[in-house]
């Protein structure tokens, strides 16, 4: 009798959590289409407005005697209908807060401060087969939190920290810029070296494209790559750093988040949360050649004198989940491993009905559990159909 009833409470909080995901997919869909009524009223009043404007004008150059009489006219039309059209903009900002801001496409390099909002569905991550001690999942496309622990405690991101690396370093170098060289120093095979960083294997004078440089951060988490990026970029490590630290400032995540280096190493003043670390993410994704680089799963580096035959590397988070059922396909990820923040990784999937969806975790025991961790949010928390 105890066992029927627990197997009762067990299907009664599995109908309780369907019907919760299908309330909030419906929302979801509600919303959708509510921005895009709003977006076609806003067309058809700015369409309306400039048609007002242009009879007006052609009636005006009709009635005026000269060329001077002409220009005052259309300066006197062209005023409060200029003003007309920001008070309709101002208007529906006002009744749909936060969702016209969210419906510009945003532009490549734009500074964007991106903010993602729990509901009343957003649910804990209890499930004992999380390991990891921290971890967030949000519906990238409407910016919803689906569920969270300890999502904004402060964590040590590790090398998750190269996102933000090769999300500056793009924002810094025109495309045409890609298929330069950059010549390797000692000082940062040493650095990498001394602060036991994974590293791709560059050598001290060698001349890397810097194309090569992205794959190496990205895919094999270089820190040989990441300060070729930055001395590249900026002169030293130190004031691409500080080119990292403003960009937090731009994404709105600098009271939370602050970086002291590049690579991901420790110190106590280079820290974020994953909350923080999806907001990077995003940042990322907008960007073609980040998602690029980071969607990469094996890639052969451009043959040097060095290595005439290039450095094969490889995003062995990807390789490793293209196998595993998470309900749709998981395309970017970044790992990151030091003592103080144990396993982490960020991972960015679209779903079987092409929602975009990014998981970030931290304090995970090992990189297959961390792996199985983000297989198992993404199974257990997605809502279903």
């Amino acid at each position: 009798m105890e066992s029927y009833s627990e197997e009762w409470n067990e299907d009664h909080e599995a109908r309780l959590r369907y019907e919760r995901r299908q309330r909030m997919r419906r929302e979801r869909q509600r919303r959708m289409r509510r921005r895009q009524m709003m977006q076609r009223a806003l067309f058809f009043v700015i369409v309306g407005v400039i048609a007002v404007l242009i009879a007006a004008t052609v009636k005006h150059n009709k009635e005026a005697d000269g060329e001077g009489a002409q220009d005052e006219t259309l300066e006197t039309v062209e005023q409060p209908d200029q003003l007309e059209i920001e008070k309709t903009r101002e208007s529906i900002r006002e009744e749909e807060p936060g969702e016209t801001e969210a419906e510009d496409p945003e532009k490549e390099g734009e500074s964007v401060a991106y903010r993602f909002e729990e509901t009343e569905d957003t649910v804990f991550i209890g499930a004992e087969e999380v390991i990891s001690t921290n971890a967030i999942l949000v519906d990238e496309g409407v910016d919803q939190i689906i569920a969270s622990k300890g999502a904004k405690e402060r964590i040590m991101p590790a090398s998750m920290t190269k996102v933000l690396t090769v999300l500056v370093a793009v924002e810094h170098i025109p495309e045409e810029k890609l298929d330069d060289t950059f010549e390797m120093t000692l000082e940062i095979t040493d650095y990498a070296y001394v602060n036991d960083c994974s590293s791709v294997g560059f050598l001290d004078g060698e001349k890397v494209p810097v194309c090569d440089l992205f794959y190496g951060t990205a895919m094999h988490s270089g820190g040989d790559a990441a300060l070729g990026l930055a001395f590249y970029v900026a002169g030293s490590h130190e004031a691409f750093v500080e080119l990292m630290n403003e960009k937090l400032k731009d994404l709105g995540i600098a009271d939370s988040t602050h970086f002291t280096n590049c690579v991901g190493i420790y110190d106590e003043s280079h820290y974020s949360t994953v909350y923080d670390m999806a907001v990077i993410m995003k940042a990322a994704m907008q960007n073609d050649f980040c998602r690029e680089v980071m969607s990469k799963h094996i890639y052969t580096t451009k043959p040097t004198t060095e290595h005439p035959e290039g450095i094969e590397i490889s995003n062995w988070f990807l390789r490793k989940i293209e196998d595993k059922d998470t309900g749709g396909e998981v395309l970017c990820a970044k790992t990151g491993y030091i003592v103080q923040s144990k396993n982490c990784a960020v991972s960015y999937e679209i779903y079987a009905d092409k929602t975009p969806y990014i998981c970030v975790t931290a304090g995970s025991t090992s990189n297959w559990r961390c792996i199985y961790d983000h297989v198992e949010i993404y199974n257990r928390y997605i809502p279903s159909e």
